[in-house]
């Protein structure tokens, strides 16, 4: 699939990296890893004035969408500065939430709220609905609920009310899993666990962009290193060794680009679950081969806590089995097509 973004969708990604730029996420990221949430909510605060959440909001709740392309090209930045933060997990919120509509009392509220920027949600799923269930089971947690607004748990097909419990240990200390604690019923039915098939897919390409910008960035950073570490009198990327492994990562990186953008354009259509599928896989895969192409590199400097690259290697492989493994959704695709 050819797929090129027009005008205005390439100047609202250029607009989004400015503002990530200027914003030093690497200090954001730390801060968050450290439980120190305002910086992070003050970027989140930025990115939805630049209309970022309301494109997973409805027109009739004060959103723009969902218009899932643009939000494919926002998640990517966001990837590309490893903005630490629930935003896949508050897309497939308000995803569950327009999907919900008047069975929720106060649905129409918490919509208006994540469009604004003023709610920040959290999801918890302790079995993804659209992957096969064997694959993919755990225990409950929701991305950083201990700095949420609104934390809901889907069980079974009933939604709940939710609030964070203990932080776990994560791959990514910017990506904080505190276990949830149920509280009241707010809907329950067949419409619940449909809702919730629809928001998982809307997560899984949300984090598949976000991989994709990982990996991108990834590539970068040890395209410069490459250019500007010697060894033996010349710079190590004239070596062929290294000229090798990195164009092997841009090479997974564009055949999981337009996956990504394929599935995008695909909502709503009867494949848009084998296709946000097929993009997670290749995504996860091309950005975890990114960062060990870049610890590759940089060699040990590039997992120390104190240089920046780090951060995003870490997150890469936090990502890699966020909202499904690779496995669980190849079972997914290989099934769809044997369906087909």
């Amino acid at each position: 699939m050819k797929f090129i973004l027009d005008a205005e969708q390439r100047l609202f990604g250029e607009t989004l990296d400015k503002i990530l730029t200027e914003a030093d996420t690497p200090s954001v990221i730390r801060g968050w890893a450290a439980g120190v949430h305002e910086p992070g909510l003050a970027l989140w605060r930025s990115l939805a004035e630049t209309g970022v959440l309301a494109l997973a909001v409805p027109e009739s709740a004060g959103g723009a969408g969902p218009l899932p392309v643009e939000l494919v090209t926002a998640f990517h930045e966001l990837g590309r500065h490893a903005v630490p933060g629930p935003y896949a997990e508050t897309v497939a919120v308000a995803t569950l939430l327009d999907r919900l509509g008047d069975e929720l009392e106060r649905g129409s509220e918490w919509l208006e709220g994540i469009a604004e920027g003023r709610v920040v949600a959290s999801l918890a799923l302790p079995t993804l609905p659209a992957l096969p269930a064997p694959a993919q089971a755990s225990a409950p947690y929701a991305l950083d609920a201990d700095a949420a607004d609104l934390v809901l748990l889907v069980d079974g097909d009933a939604l709940r009310a939710a609030a964070a419990g203990e932080v776990r240990a994560s791959l990514d200390p910017a990506r904080r899993l505190p276990s949830v604690v149920a509280g009241d019923v707010l809907a329950a039915g067949p419409s619940v666990a449909a809702a919730a098939r629809v928001a998982c897919d809307m997560g899984v390409l949300a984090t598949a962009a976000q991989l994709v910008g990982v990996g991108r960035r990834l590539l970068e950073v040890s395209v410069d290193y490459a250019k500007a570490r010697q060894q033996f009198g010349r710079p190590i990327g004239e070596f062929q060794a290294v000229k090798h492994h990195l164009a092997d990562a841009l090479v997974g990186l564009e055949y999981a680009r337009p996956l990504v953008h394929g599935a995008a354009v695909s909502y709503g259509s009867p494949d848009f679950g084998r296709d946000v599928s097929a993009a997670k896989v290749a995504a996860s895969e091309a950005a975890y081969a990114a960062a060990k192409i870049a610890l590759q590199v940089h060699g040990a400097i590039g997992y120390t806590d104190e240089y920046d690259p780090s951060l995003w290697i870490r997150k890469a492989r936090a990502l890699h089995s966020a909202w499904g493994s690779p496995a669980a959704h190849r079972a997914r695709v290989i099934s769809s097509l044997a369906g087909a």
